[in-house]
This record gives structure tokens, C-alpha cells and sequence, in this order.
């Protein structure tokens, strides 16, 4: 995934020294570049040491980012000395993206006035006429933190993760692809309330999807490309030819959507249509989909395809929607966690093969289902989340946990793993008394705070993590 680009802020207070300007100019850099960061910075020439005291200068720089924007996900407001806080908040109230504060410590050494920098104290300043105006910003631990140091590369690697998180989530769309299935209240969502935190919902009917899939050319490059990547993904061994034909079209179908209609995300109705008129399952191209870091939920649960789009773009890693779905014998904080099929490949144990339906099987036949991706979710550390939207708020709740490489009978269907969730019997009443839906959405790491602070702190919306009590 992209890293994101900063633009870079130097604060500065004029009785300081000035080569302190010039050296965290030369540094921030630096650093941010060896990390993949890409960095745009105001001329040295266009301000007093190409930083910003007086309100003039905050507007030379506002200015500046009027020029760039687009070009930057984040600002990095670096404090090199005391800086002043005027000029702060003239240079940033317009910057329309998360302000990371970083500000440099004083070494014990050089306390005389003419070296000291006196940055601890300073912040404060800058946060507290950023909290008068309302103005967003993150400060993370330790207060003071030199840019060369461990602690600063992962201050930014957590903002990183909400810059990326909350880019999306202000201006995302999310695909229905089909209605709601009739007997599935649990996924109802309200578009409008979507729609008023930015999230756009662009609805298809699967009467065009299917004569979309009618005027796919078999012969075509489209077609041929989009089959070897299917063949390559997994193995078909005993799937009817005819099958994988029919998900074969389905898939160039969806990817054509996807670019028609600009989705970053979409849910899909998988069922039973799908099986009863076409004789296939979806989950495979959902879980291809989530491979290539395009969240894709099933049984159009849009509400989770938000969220997964969230958490993917909080890991950087593929993002899937699973059930709440087993108890594990008798342990209370281990459950199964599992779905038909939709687990992208990189996060699955080993090579998966493609089956029928065994469940839909019982509904429309034998054969009627080939599609679902079988397999074993790999053992990871993971954050999970869940969405719902609720008298126009959209609400989030959150938390950690780790799929181990405990066993699960040979029989069980689909692609599952068990989860060990801290305080999961406690969770598992926050989703049923708040009236989240049966599926959770998953990806791999522990990115909950970054995750956590872009969704509450700069997008407003409701966030619980029933874990901390």
C-alpha cells in the first residue's frame, strides 16, 4: 500500500537560534524519505528560515497547501524550538487533513539561552489554540521525540495508518450489488447517513449484472486474462468447466463495475440467485477481490465493507468479512470464526481449493454452487470491526485478537479459524445488545489505536472496543 505524503511544517519563534530551523529542515526529510514517505516542504526562501512565526507567514503557507492539495495526505507540524502558535493556526485551519504535533527535545548539554529549544513547553501552546479553534490534530507518546530516533519512525507509522484511514473514509464509495436478501434484516443500512460522513453507496441490480455477464466475449483478452488469474489463484480440480466459466464472467463483470462506477469497496448479493439461475457461488471472486485490496463483502453488507475498507486501510494488509460463527468447545475466549469463502488468499494457511455449496446445497441441489473457496485461515495477531448506522450516526465498535493453529474438524465447511479474543464473552453481549449484525470484519495486525483514533477522533463517528470494559 502507498505510503502517504506529508507535507512538512516548521514552527519557529524568533529569538531561538536559526540553524535549528536549518538542521530540522535537512532531517524530518531525511527520515521520512527512508521510510517511503514522500515530503512537500515550503521554500527555505518564501518565509524567515523557511518556517512560519508571524501570521503572514501562516498565510504564505496556507497558501502553499491551497496549491498542493491533493498532493498530500498529512501535515507534520514540527516544533524545532518553542514556535509560535499564531502562525500555526493561520498556516493549518484550512489544511483538510490529520496534523501529526512533533516537537524536538532539549538535550542536557545545551540549556544556555542561546542553544536551549524549549519545545516541551511550546507544544502546549500550538495544542491548545488548535483545541480553542477546533482544529484536529494527533500527539503521540513521548511528548518530545528527536526524528532520528526508534520512537518518532513509529509515531509515524501510526499516523501514517490514520492519515490513510481517514483519507478514505471522507470521500469512499461503496457498491450494493444486488438487494438486500429479503430474509437478511441483519445488514439493513441507512444510505443516507452514509452519504452525510462522505461515504458515497452506488446501488446495481443483479438483472444488469447478469445480462452484463451475457456480453462478456469468452474469446476476448478481458475474459482470457481475468481466467488465468482465477486459475492461478487456487485450485479448480473437479469444478465443472461450465462453472468456471459462468465465475469467470461474473468477475470481469465486477472489475468492470468497480472501474464505471469508481468503488473502493462493495458487497455483493451472493445467494441464491447465483445458484439458482447460474448455477455458481461468488466467494472466490470476493476473496480475489480482498486479495488485491479491494474490500468485498458478501450478503450486501455494506455496513462491513465500510469497515473493511477501514481496516485495510489502517494494516495495509487484505481485509475480509467473516460470521460470528462457532463456540470452541468450552474455552470462552476462543470462537470460530468463518465464512464460504470470501478469506483472501493472503491470509489463508496454504493453498485452498474450490467446492460446492455444501450449505445452499440442501436449498437449490447438488452442483448448483461451485464457487466457495475452501481452506484454513492462517494464525495471525488481527484487529477486527464492525459497522452499523443508527439514527443517522455510524457506529463502530473494535478490538484485537489472535487466530491460532488450534484444529477444526475435518468436516467443516468453507474457509474458518479460531479466534482468541480477550474478554469475548463481554464482546459477544456489546454486539448482540447494540444490534450489530452476525458478521465481523477482520485484517491482519494489531492496528487498533491508529484505527480507533481516525474513526472517533477525526471523522466524529461512534467507536466502542467493548475489550477495555
Amino acid at each position: 500500500m502507498q505510503k502517504t505524503t506529508f507535507a512538512l511544517f516548521f514552527g519557529n519563534r524568533g529569538f531561538f537560534p536559526a540553524d535549528l530551523l536549518a538542521a530540522a529542515r535537512a532531517e524530518i526529510p531525511r527520515v521520512l524519505r527512508s521510510m517511503g514517505h514522500d515530503v512537500l516542504m515550503l521554500e527555505a526562501e518564501a518565509t524567515r528560515h523557511g518556517a512560519v512565526e508571524t501570521p503572514q507567514e501562516g498565510e504564505r503557507y496556507a497558501n502553499f497547501l491551497q496549491e498542493n492539495r491533493g498532493k498530500y495526505g498529512g501535515v507534520i507540524l514540527s516544533l524545532p524550538n518553542f514556535g509560535d502558535e499564531t502562525g500555526a493556526v493561520a498556516a493549518l485551519k484550512d489544511a483538510g487533513v490529520p496534523i501529526l504535533v512533533q516537537a524536538y527535545p532539549d538535550e542536557m548539554d545545551k540549556m544556555a539561552p542561546a542553544v536551549r529549544r524549549d519545545a516541551f513547553c511550546g507544544k502546549f501552546s500550538v495544542m491548545d489554540v488548535f483545541h480553542q479553534y477546533g482544529l484536529k490534530f494527533t500527539a503521540l507518546k513521548p511528548h518530545v521525540v528527536s526524528p532520528s530516533s526508534a520512537r518518532f519512525a513509529a509515531n509515524v507509522e501510526h499516523f501514517d495508518r490514520v492519515c490513510r484511514v481517514v483519507n478514505r473514509m471522507r470521500d469512499m464509495v461503496v457498491g450494493a450489488v444486488g438487494a438486500r436478501t429479503t430474509a437478511f434484516k441483519t445488514v439493513r443500512i441507512d444510505e443516507v447517513a452514509l452519504q452525510r460522513h462522505g461515504i458515497t453507496m452506488e446501488t446495481l441490480d443483479l438483472s444488469d449484472i447478469f445480462a452484463r455477464m451475457k456480453a462478456v466475449d469468452v474469446a476476448g483478452p478481458t475474459y482470457k486474462a481475468k481466467a488465468e488469474v482465477l486459475k492461478a489463484y487456487t485450485s479448480w480440480d473437479g469444478v465443472p468447466e461450465e462453472a468456471f466459466t459462468r465465475i469467470a464472467r461474473l468477475g470481469v463483470v465486477l472489475d468492470t463495475v468497480i472501474d464505471e462506477y469508481a468503488m473502493d469497496a462493495l458487497a455483493l448479493r451472493c445467494w441464491i440467485e447465483l445458484q439458482q439461475q447460474l448455477g455458481i457461488s461468488a466467494c472466490v471472486l470476493l476473496g480475489e477481490l480482498n486479495n488485491r485490496g479491494i474490500p468485498a463483502a458478501c450478503e450486501v453488507d455494506v455496513g462491513n465493507a465500510v469497515a473493511m475498507t477501514a481496516l485495510h486501510q489502517a494494516s495495509g494488509e487484505p481485509s475480509t468479512c467473516l460470521d460470528w460463527n462457532n463456540n470452541y468447545g468450552e474455552a470462552e475466549e476462543k470462537c470460530i470464526l468463518f465464512h464460504c469463502g470470501p478469506v483472501p488468499r493472503a491470509l489463508m494457511q496454504g493453498p485452498g481449493h474450490i467446492a460446492d455449496h455444501a450449505i445452499l446445497a440442501n436449498a437449490v441441489g447438488e452442483g448448483c454452487g461451485y464457487g466457495c473457496h475452501v481452506g484454513r485461515i492462517a494464525p495471525f495477531d488481527f484487529t477486527f470491526g464492525s459497522m452499523l448506522t443508527e439514527a443517522g450516526k455510524l457506529r463502530f465498535y473494535l478490538g484485537e485478537g489472535t487466530f491460532t493453529d488450534d484444529p477444526i474438524p475435518d468436516e467443516f465447511f468453507g474457509c474458518g479459524g479460531v479466534a482468541e479474543v480477550p474478554r469475548l464473552q463481554d464482546l459477544l453481549l456489546h454486539v448482540g445488545y447494540q444490534g450489530y449484525r452476525h458478521h465481523v470484519s477482520v485484517t491482519r495486525g494489531r492496528t487498533l489505536a491508529p484505527l480507533r483514533e481516525a474513526l472517533e477522533h477525526y471523522l466524529g463517528f461512534d467507536v466502542a472496543v467493548p475489550q477495555d470494559g
